[in-house]
């Protein structure tokens, strides 16, 4: 239920709490206070929020409260990706009308026209494209091609046969499936469901402070990084990813990669803008791309990661996504902690995050 300003100033001089206890109240009962009247920021999580978040209400000495969004960046708080804070309430508008379009072409068999979109959404062609790509991140195209390759991965990773998944995820002929300039699939429908078979890999390895460091690519992007104390080791690890996968080590041309991520182990504040090959289920991919928003040097929670991601009762299912992730350090995995603020498990071994993580906090 909302608050009227006039509302709000009489219910300030009613109570004789402390202000800071009735925004407290005011963030327990969920009430639309408005940005103009305060926001709070969750010490565990480093996340600030509207009063009216619909996020698990945090423990009162977890929070701290500010007058403003510039106060709580300024504190190295990041806006809520629920309630979006940073949004004024106009800006809010447009993206509630950009979500709702995108979960049209989420659920849509084929492609909607951008004008159909448009229409829905009350703008010209445009500048709904326009609004859309900068909401997004991408354009409507883009995204209805990379959910449609979600839906025939999880068809193919259920087991069904290659023709009825393709079918079933929307695609209108078999040869839509194999074709590579159409969407994120790295490799064919056929060769995903068979461990990589018919797929060229080529790796590169270097020595780092954390042991030895295996970068793996194919024609798409990187898709693995690996850690390990051997070249034996991370090899072994590359071979179980992709068992039917030709693997070849690369040639001096692929070094300069290498050498890139071995920059980036050592200076972790600069940005890495290369292609990832990442593959995995719709989930997945939401939890890889809200690790990659952790600044280094700084830590989140399982908890944290799926209120985020808008599933707050699905910290464990985070937890295996994290355990999922093949790209070490690109997909920083290693910046999430326990809600205790507790390093937990880590795919390369726990003592190597603790290194990551020390080392980015110089």
């Amino acid at each position: 239920m909302g608050l009227k300003r006039q509302e709000w100033d009489k219910m300030k001089l009613q109570s004789s709490a402390p202000l800071d206890e009735i925004r407290y109240e005011a963030i327990r009962r969920r009430q639309k206070a408005g940005d103009s009247y305060f926001l709070y920021g969750v010490m565990t999580t480093g996340i600030y929020c509207r009063p009216e978040c619909s996020a698990r209400t945090p423990n009162r000495e977890n929070v701290v409260f500010f007058d403003n969004r510039r106060q709580a960046e300024q504190q190295g708080y990041r806006p809520c990706r629920k309630c979006r804070p940073e949004l004024n309430r106009e800006s809010e508008h447009h993206v509630q009308k950009i979500i709702r379009a995108c979960r049209h072409l989420e659920a849509a068999a084929s492609l909607p026209s951008l004008e159909r979109l448009a229409r829905e959404a009350g703008y010209s062609p445009s500048h709904f494209h326009r609004l859309f790509r900068k909401i997004v991140g991408i354009t409507p195209r883009q995204y209805y091609l990379k959910h449609r390759s979600d839906r025939l991965c999880r068809n193919l990773a259920s087991g069904a046969a290659v023709g009825e998944a393709i079918y079933a995820a929307g695609y209108e002929s078999l040869s839509g499936a194999y074709n590579r300039n159409a969407d994120r699939l790295a490799m064919t429908p056929k060769s995903y469901r068979q461990g990589g078979a018919g797929v060229k890999i080529f790796y590169g390895t270097a020595a780092c402070y954390l042991g030895i460091v295996m970068v793996a690519v194919t024609d798409r992007g990187i898709c693995a990084v690996e850690l390990g104390d051997s070249e034996a080791q991370v090899f072994g690890l590359l071979r179980d990813r992709f068992p039917k996968a030709e693997i070849e080590q690369g040639e001096t041309n692929l070094q300069w990669l290498v050498d890139k991520v071995v920059a980036h182990l050592e200076y972790p504040a600069q940005s890495f803008d290369l292609p990832l090959d990442i593959q995995g289920t719709a989930f997945q991919h939401r939890v890889w791309a809200a690790l990659r928003q952790i600044e280094p040097g700084t830590t989140s929670s399982y908890s944290a990661i799926a209120e985020q991601i808008g599933r707050p009762s699905a910290a464990r299912a985070v937890a295996g996504a994290c355990g999922a992730n093949r790209i070490a350090v690109l997909i920083p995995c290693h910046r999430v902690l326990t809600k205790e603020r507790k390093i937990s498990g880590y795919r390369w071994g726990a003592e190597r995050k603790k290194l990551l993580l020390e080392k980015e906090k110089k």
